[in-house]
């Protein structure tokens, strides 16, 4: 596989500007400022505007807006990512709590890794409802409109995994006014980004057609890490064709190039990084280590309303991801050199040139309709999916026999490799996930006060795995086959109009093939033939629409069972037998408290335990632990007030526990709580400026963990969170 020399790319700032100037000249001047135009079901009034309350998710799978739906549905809206500058997935999660963040594995290599109610969400990402799991960093948000995280086992909705939720990113689409905004900013740590959105209504080419384009370029260094720098350049432009009063296209395609320092943080011992260690030194070699990243997606949706009770939705998107990292894992060997030293242990200059490529269809068909005295909203529907995916792994040659025989000083890594380079192949990896799968939802009116919610999606996966060791040339072959039903039912009670109680029962599965096309990994001789893991959740709730209707509090008591987990024995066999259990309490609270004070909050407890596993070889016993990097408790806020003349003030708070470093061990990551804050200031009807503080007080806190407490013979690795930064944007709008 070819790898992209990203040194040759075209000046993207100066594409960018000239595409900023001939999207300005062709626009019409005068801007509809003061419409609003219904989308998805959410009012949206221009992209410094809108709410913080959300009436109802993107899919169609979804038949009855949130208030009425029987489970933890949080949704950050566009409002709040501006209001943020909120720039990365990650970034956007953190506002939701009982949501923690893992690190990067050294031979596994690096993408977001997101773990949801104590359980990997991975391969549960979706764009626009349709699946998206290659591994990558998800950096940039300047064609999203808003993140939907959905709580707890539904294989129903997204399929495989889903243990503890997933996430939808909701893209950017053409809307029926005029606008354009340029945005700009510059900041602290080499902060430098610019924007465009621009929509433009196409009068006189079919029905209510539209155009629109986002463009972005960035780059920064990262706060508190100084070695870490990354770039970045976007284009997505999208047209939306009415065929006919009843019948609309929409064309989207998508790319971003990423040049990015790859960060595995600092090393550490039980969540505490080594003693003599900075948090600002890097660990890995800078000459070496890379991270490139080529993304592209095209996709087809077309719309038709056959009646007011009756429509049908077709999805259709081929993406593909070139991706080639190498990396060296932060991980040291103090044992043997003179004190304050230490030796690299871990993959070091470790390459993975991946390729990542899929074709998925999705269709949906919605019905409103009347039987025998009760009112269904009806949603059914077909997917199928096709993932290749192509890795080629190879290192530089670096080891023990060419480092220092008294290793380096921990204080003071070198950061570069000026030794030898020997670049060898190590082996060649190809995947295939196939995926088809039929669903139904439907949303019974027993009466006026009762409703059920039902669910059923029954799933084919085939998957294959091939791997070619290099230079040897030996080839293994494996093949997995598994069929899935899963359910979800739901009962709500309406005692008020404005208030509902709801009882909901889940189901959802893990096949071994899961992470076959997000890491090429998880089919082995001893995975290949086992049945899926199984998860199932139980879940008690209440959603309230509060001060006429402005503001939503929503509670949920839950648990989720993982009832067949895989273990490794003793004898290095693979067995259906552990068993995990994860039960808490979410409390949100979401909207206007008055016209000019916005409020965004939630609290998550978390009681998770091991219930039953297999004691592997070393004698490590897990049973009564909790399940690693798990906070039994998180909280996540977020508000902003409109003063008068024109200013705005926002803060936001994250807090998280102490959790557990891995859930085999009592060591523990420390807690934290980190506050920002946002200025605001109107100068007119187009200008826009805004000041973000990010870590006001500087905080020292680890964001990401690997997974084990580390020896001195090997230590593990932790990742810290950006310092204290500020950014001052300005925008311009007409």
């Amino acid at each position: 596989m070819r790898a992209t020399n990203y040194d040759q790319v075209l000046p993207v700032k100066r594409v960018l500007a000239t595409a900023i100037g001939l999207a300005i000249a062709s626009l019409t001047l005068p801007a509809l400022a003061d419409e609003s135009l219904k989308l998805d079901s959410v009012t949206v009034k221009g992209e410094q505007e809108g709410d913080y309350k959300t009436e109802s998710v993107s899919s169609p799978k979804y038949t009855a807006p949130l208030l009425d739906t029987p489970q933890t549905v949080t949704v950050v809206p566009q409002k709040i990512i501006a209001e943020q500058q909120a720039l990365s997935l990650r970034q956007v999660l953190s506002n939701v709590s009982g949501i923690t963040f893992t690190a990067g594995e050294g031979g596994g290599g690096s993408g977001d890794s997101i773990n949801i109610r104590g359980f990997s969400a991975n391969a549960n990402m979706q764009i626009d409802g349709l699946r998206d799991s290659a591994q990558t960093n998800r950096t940039d948000t300047f064609n999203i409109e808003s993140v939907e995280v959905i709580k707890g086992p539904n294989s129903v909705f997204g399929g495989s995994g889903t243990t503890g939720g997933s996430i939808n990113q909701v893209t950017k689409a053409p809307r029926l006014r005029d606008f354009t905004q340029i945005g700009a900013s510059i900041g602290t740590d080499s902060y430098r980004r610019l924007t465009l959105d621009s929509n433009q209504t196409l009068d006189g080419l079919g029905t209510d057609s539209a155009f629109r384009l986002n463009l972005m370029t960035h780059e920064n260094d990262v706060a508190g890490r100084d070695e870490i720098d990354r770039k970045r350049w976007g284009i997505a432009p999208s047209l939306a064709l009415g065929l006919s009063e009843d019948t609309r296209l929409t064309l989207s395609y998508f790319h971003q190039t990423d040049d990015i320092l790859p960060d595995y943080g600092v090393p550490a011992i039980d969540g505490k990084k080594v003693a003599g260690v900075d948090r600002e030194s890097y660990f890995g070699w800078k000459n070496l280590d890379k991270d490139d990243i080529k993304t592209d997606s095209f996709t087809i949706k077309l719309e038709h309303t056959f009646n007011d009770s009756l429509s049908l939705q077709n999805l259709t998107r081929y993406s593909q991801i070139d991706r080639n990292t190498v990396i060296s894992a932060s991980h040291v060997n103090t044992t043997g050199v003179p004190a304050g030293n230490y030796l690299p242990a871990g993959p070091q200059a470790y390459g993975r040139d991946v390729n990542s490529k899929m074709l998925i269809n999705q269709t949906n068909l919605r019905a409103d309709f009347d039987t025998f005295g009760l009112q269904h909203s009806l949603s059914t529907g077909v997917e199928i999916s096709r993932e290749d995916y192509d890795r080629l792994t190879y290192n530089h040659g670096l080891g023990t026999a060419l480092y220092p025989t008294d290793g380096y000083s921990l204080g003071n890594p070198p950061g570069y490799w000026n030794g030898a380079v020997n670049k060898t192949m190590s082996a060649d990896t190809s995947t295939r996930l196939d995926n088809q799968a039929v669903y139904v939802f439907d949303t019974i009116a027993l009466n006026s006060d009762w409703d059920l919610s039902l669910g059923l999606r029954y799933d084919w996966i085939e998957g294959d795995y091939k791997n070619t060791a290099l230079p040897a040339g030996t080839l293994t072959k494996l093949d997995t086959r598994d069929e899935e039903l899963s359910g979800r039912i739901g009962l709500i009670y309406k005692p008020v109009d404005n208030g509902r109680i709801y009882v909901a029962y889940g189901t959802s599965f893990n096949p071994s093939a899961e992470y076959l096309a997000t890491t090429g990994s998880g089919v082995s001789d001893a995975t290949s033939g086992l049945d899926p893991e199984k998860n199932k959740t139980w879940e008690l709730g209440t959603k309230w629409e509060l001060l006429d209707r402005r503001l939503e509090l929503d509670a949920a008591i839950f648990r989720v069972e993982k009832t067949n987990a895989r273990e490794t024995m003793a004898d290095g066999s693979t067995q259906l037998a552990g068993k995990q259990r994860v039960e808490g309490i979410e409390v949100g609270l979401t909207g206007h408290v008055t016209e000019r004070w916005d409020v965004f909050a939630n609290y998550t407890v978390l009681s998770s335990e091991t219930l039953e596993a297999a004691d592997t070889a070393a004698g490590i016993a897990r049973e009564g632990q909790a399940l690693a990097n798990t906070p039994p408790r998180s909280f996540n806020l977020w508000t902003s007030y409109q003063l008068p003349a024109g200013w705005s003030l926002g803060y936001g708070a994250r807090y998280v526990s102490e959790r557990n470093v891995s859930s085999s061990s009592n060591a523990k990551l420390d807690s934290y709580w980190l506050h920002n804050a946002m200025v605001g200031y109107k100068v007119n009807d187009n200008v826009d400026l805004q000041l973000n503080l990010n870590n006001l007080f500087d905080e020292d806190y680890v964001e990401r963990v690997r997974q084990t407490p580390g020896t001195d013979a090997r230590s593990s690795a932790i990742e810290y969170g950006d310092g204290r930064s500020a950014i001052l944007s300005a925008t311009y709008s007409f």
